[in-house]
């Protein structure tokens, strides 16, 4: 299945929690703090939104910092994505 989001919607995959803290410690799953850096899988086309034009700022393979609890998760093939807003994507990670 192929996703492509609209206007200014991009579709991320999150990257994966940590297992383990930077001395050692094993975490338990509830333990693990979910990151907010994800990787573009694809980007809408941007256009006129609310009567002003949007210009995409991201591209497919960039990493991004996101928002806490912003988007809408999907599956597709067996893997977790969410869409989300352009305007919730707060940096992009070189």
């Amino acid at each position: 299945m192929i996703i492509r989001p609209l206007g200014e919607r991009v579709l991320i995959k999150m990257a994966e929690a940590e297992e383990k803290t930077k001395s050692g410690i094993i975490l338990p799953g509830q333990a693990k703090e979910q990151p907010q850096i994800a990787e573009v899988v694809a980007v809408g086309t941007g256009g006129i939104v609310g009567g002003r034009e949007i210009k995409m700022e991201v591209s497919v393979g960039d990493k991004v910092i996101i928002e806490k609890f912003s988007g809408t998760e999907v599956s597709a093939d067996g893997l977790e994505y969410i869409i989300i807003k352009q305007q919730d994507i707060l940096a992009i990670v070189d």
